[in-house]
């Protein structure tokens, strides 16, 4: 035990000590993540935070101050991608059972914290971080109200460690108005939801009590679900609310006006372009899901779910893109190509790399510490070798997590490698 204390200490030291090295990348060219790109860049690391953000061609540096200084020539500097609505870290394999820990028994659970599953040491997030996912918001399902997301860094000891933000929203899967039955491959006829003016009459029953608690001066006997939602009426904490069509998501911001949410953030939103007035107006943003996808109604265009981010894009609605359903945990690290797809179909390459780093950031909450590469963020970046948004050139070569470093090893390097020597392949 004593020797474990002795190891355990001396690499917490040398983690600290790497933080504090002033680190220089130099002549890569740097997509800041707001828009701007400096081809020929400087890019300063000091205590974790970046320092320096500049063009070389227009200022001096002495290289001597600096720890370390990595010549990047010919390679890409990018804000570390985030992963909003995500069960990344609450599942290792879909198929057992007893490695999902992302949803709780009853409907009406937003005091249930998804923070305290979160596993720092699943083998998904290792092939996540390596294709340049920093950041997920590890993210609860089902029930009526699903309980509380946060936002942790994909590297870390534990929870605790990786933590950036706790608590930021609690989950509402509004009320359906139509049915649909079946799936993708199979789809079945849709039905009318004889029961939605029950469900919503009985989720607005409960904020009507939640709202009365935090009214209520001198609470004699505390009510930890009603406890909860104090941030969602103060402020503090978004209200992300699931729909994808147009009746439910007018019911959903109406529901949300009713309340006076100060913080709504629509999740799924696939027929959000056509109430994009309404989303403005009442500064909702959307959290589109994955655009790899097929849309509902067989008369709708083939490529309607591709050109989602043009459309929220055009009429200034603030998004960003999540990728929940299937194998979502895995393909979390796909979420790059994801915004490729949205430059493919009308949005240029950097505001789609906006809508996975910095809109991700706005609407998350932690924009100030993340989501782009600015004087005084935390120093989150990854060096691609090409296009980190086109799956053909993506190549993550080096990653830092608030300055720290990251080891881009994992299992799936071995296997390549293995592989790769037995049939003699060379890079």
């Amino acid at each position: 035990m004593t020797k474990f204390l002795i190891s355990f200490l001396l690499l917490s030291i040398l983690l600290s000590a790497q933080n504090k090295k002033h680190i220089l990348l130099k002549n890569a060219v740097a997509h800041i993540g707001n828009g701007e790109v400096i081809e020929n860049s400087l890019v300063s690391i000091k205590d974790g935070k970046i320092d320096l953000v500049a063009d070389a061609r227009l200022i001096r540096i002495d290289i001597s101050k600096f720890d370390t200084a990595i010549d990047l020539s010919g390679k890409h500097i990018y804000p570390g991608l985030i992963a909003p609505n995500c069960i990344l870290g609450l599942q290792e394999a879909e198929a057992v059972r007893q490695t999902s820990d992302f949803a709780e028994v009853g409907e009406y659970n937003p005091h249930i914290r998804s923070l305290i599953a979160y596993n720092a040491e699943s083998k998904i997030l290792e092939t996540v971080k390596t294709n340049g996912v920093l950041y997920t918001q590890s993210t609860p399902r089902y029930g009526v109200i699903s309980g509380m997301s946060s936002v942790l860094a994909t590297d870390g000891w534990n929870w605790e460690d990786a933590v950036i933000r706790a608590d930021d929203g609690v989950h509402v899967n509004f009320p359906k108005t139509i049915q649909r039955h079946g799936w993708w491959a199979e789809p079945e006829p849709s039905e009318k939801n004889n029961k939605y003016t029950e469900q919503v009459n009985e989720l607005s029953t409960f904020f009507e009590n939640a709202l009365a608690y935090y009214n209520t001066a001198n609470i004699i006997e505390k009510n930890l679900r009603f406890e909860a939602m104090k941030g969602i009426f103060d402020g503090s904490k978004n209200l992300y609310i699931h729909a994808d069509y147009v009746k439910d998501i007018i019911g959903a911001i109406n529901f949300s006006k009713k309340f006076n949410i100060k913080k709504m953030v629509l999740v799924g939103g696939k027929d959000s372009y056509k109430v994009t007035k309404m989303l403005r107006e009442n500064k909702v943003a959307v959290m589109l899901n994955r655009l790899h996808d097929l849309p509902d109604l067989p008369e709708a265009d083939i490529n309607l779910l591709y050109k989602l981010p043009y459309l929220l894009q055009k009429d200034s609605v603030l998004f960003c893109l999540q990728n929940q359903g299937d194998m979502e945990a895995m393909n979390a690290r796909n979420i790059a190509f994801l915004a490729g797809t949205a430059a493919a179909y009308g949005l240029t390459k950097e505001q789609a790399l906006q809508s996975v780093t910095l809109n991700s950031a706005k609407i998350l909450g932690i924009d100030q510490f993340v989501g782009s590469i600015e004087n005084g963020k935390f120093a989150s970046i990854v060096v691609s070798e090409g296009d980190i948004l086109d799956m053909r050139t993506n190549k993550i070569i080096l990653a830092y997590i608030n300055g720290r470093q990251i080891n881009l090893h994992n299992f799936q390097t071995d296997l390549y490698k293995k592989y790769s020597n037995k049939l003699g392949i060379k890079e």
